[in-house]
């Protein structure tokens, strides 16, 4: 149960060491966003497949990348909790990859009709 505590005291001190980045991603998603329900007739449904595919890559590449970044490797995960958060931040990734490929995907794919 320590563990568990003090992985999430961990997200919180860099949530908060993160913040004015955070905070920069969610006007850009905003900006997007107005751009995709401004020029009208936006094709969410088509533009779901190409951004989904993006993250699917960004998370793939997060979860393998992660490790390295933070002078580690994956043979050195040896407990379930390091695979849970390893597995968090790079779906993490893929999420926000995702939020921030599917306006762009859906304003490029118009609707026809």
């Amino acid at each position: 149960m320590y563990d568990i505590w003090l992985a999430l005291n961990i997200l919180y001190e860099l949530f908060l060491g993160y913040l004015p980045l955070i905070l920069t991603l969610a006007v850009v998603w905003l900006v997007l966003m107005a751009i995709a329900f401004g020029r009208g007739r936006a094709g969410w449904r088509r533009g779901f497949g190409p951004a989904l595919a993006i993250a699917l890559l960004v998370a793939i590449a997060a979860f393998l990348g992660v490790p390295s970044l933070t002078k580690s490797s994956l043979s050195e995960m040896g407990y379930w909790v390091d695979w849970a958060n390893l597995l968090a931040i790079a779906l993490g990734f893929g999420g926000v990859a995702l939020a921030l490929a599917w306006p762009l995907f859906a304003a490029l794919r118009r609707r026809l009709r």
